[in-house]
C-alpha cells in the first residue's frame, strides 16, 4: 500500500486481528516526510505496531564507494521516515560478501552501523536499526555475525529472520531445540533484555546449494514455524513478528492462531 493506501493498509491490519505491520521501501523511500505523521497517527488510534524495511539495494560491503554511500543514505531516509511515521524498527539488508572474509566484512558492517546510528541519534531520531539475519551463503548475515555487528551499540539489535537461518543452514536448524539455541545464543550475547525487545520475520521458504531461493506460504514449505513459537514462548520473547509468506495475512492469521493457542502475548 502506497500514498493514501498506508493508511488503509493500517487499518485493514488491525481488521484482520493482527498487531504489527512493516512498511516496505523495496525499491526506494516512496513515503513523504509530510505524510508520515498521519501514518504514525492513524497506526496510534488502531493499536498497531509498526516498522520499515529499507530498500533491499543496500550494500554496505561494495567495492564501489558510491554504492557503500548510497546504502548509508538509503538506511538513514529510511529511518528517518519511520521515525516519522511511528515506526519502532527499521530492518535492513547489510549486502555481500564479494571476496571479504566473514570478520573484515563484520568489522565493515559493524563501523557503518555505529556511525548511521550515532547520526540519528543526533539528529534526535530514537528508532532501532536492524540488521537482518539473511538466508543466501553468498550474503552477510549469519547469526553470529549480526549479534557480532550490534553488540554494544545503543539502538543497534537484530533483526531474526528464522526462515532465513533455516535456508542458510540448509534445512539443518528446523527443530525445536534449533530455535531455542538460537534464542539462548543472543540472551548471552546482548542479554536477557534483548529477547524483550525483538523483531522477527517468519515465512515459509525454499533453499538449495546456496542458501534461499525464495519465499513460500507455510503450506508449501518444510520450516518448523510452530517450533518457533513454542521457543518464543518458552523463552517468553517480547516483541513483534512479521510474516513474509506470499500469502503474508493467511500465514500472519495462522501465527496469530498458534500465540493464542499456546498463551503468549506476542504481536
Amino acid at each position: 500500500a502506497k500514498g493514501s493506501g498506508i493508511l488503509k493498509g493500517v487499518k485493514v491490519v488491525k481488521e484482520l486481528g493482527l498487531d504489527a505491520m512493516e512498511i516496505e521501501f523495496v525499491r526506494g523511500v516512496w513515503l513523504k516526510a509530510e505524510d508520515a505523521p498521519s501514518v504514525k497517527e492513524v497506526a496510534s488510534e488502531t493499536g498497531v505496531i509498526l516498522s520499515v524495511h529499507a530498500p533491499y539495494y543496500v550494500n554496505l560491503l561494495s567495492k564501489d564507494e558510491k554504492t557503500v554511500m548510497e546504502s548509508v543514505e538509503r538506511i538513514l531516509n529510511s529511518a528517518k521516515v519511520g521515525h516519522l511515521a511511528g515506526a519502532r524498527s527499521l530492518v535492513f539488508h547489510p549486502g555481500y560478501y564479494g571476496k571479504l572474509s566473514s570478520e573484515t566484512a563484520t568489522s565493515v558492517v559493524r563501523g557503518i552501523l555505529k556511525n548511521v546510528v550515532s547520526r540519528l541519534i543526533d539528529e534526535g531520531v530514537r528508532i532501532w536499526v536492524r540488521p537482518e539475519t539473511m538466508g543466501g551463503l553468498a550474503e552477510f548475515g549469519s547469526l553470529e555475525e549480526i549479534v557480532d555487528v550490534v553488540e554494544g551499540i545503543e539502538m543497534a539489535h537484530i533483526a531474526l529472520d528464522f526462515a532465513h537461518l533455516y535456508a542458510r543452514s540448509r534445512g539443518a536448524l528446523n527443530k525445536l531445540r534449533d530455535f531455542e539455541k538460537i534464542l539462548e545464543f543472543i540472551e548471552a550475547r546482548l542479554g536477557r533484555e534483548a529477547l524483550k525487545e525483538m523483531h522477527i520475520h517468519l515465512s515459509g521458504i525454499e533453499y538449495g546449494d546456496r542458501g534461499e531461493k525464495k519465499h513460500l506460504d507455510f503450506k508449501d514449505s518444510r520450516f518448523n514455524w510452530v517450533d518457533v513459537i513454542k521457543a518464543l514462548k518458552n523463552y517468553n520473547v517480547e516483541g513483534v513478528i512479521i510474516c513474509e509468506s506470499p500469502s503474508l495475512e493467511n500465514d500472519a492469521l495462522l501465527i496469530k492462531q498458534k500465540i493464542v493457542e499456546l498463551g503468549t502475548s506476542r504481536s
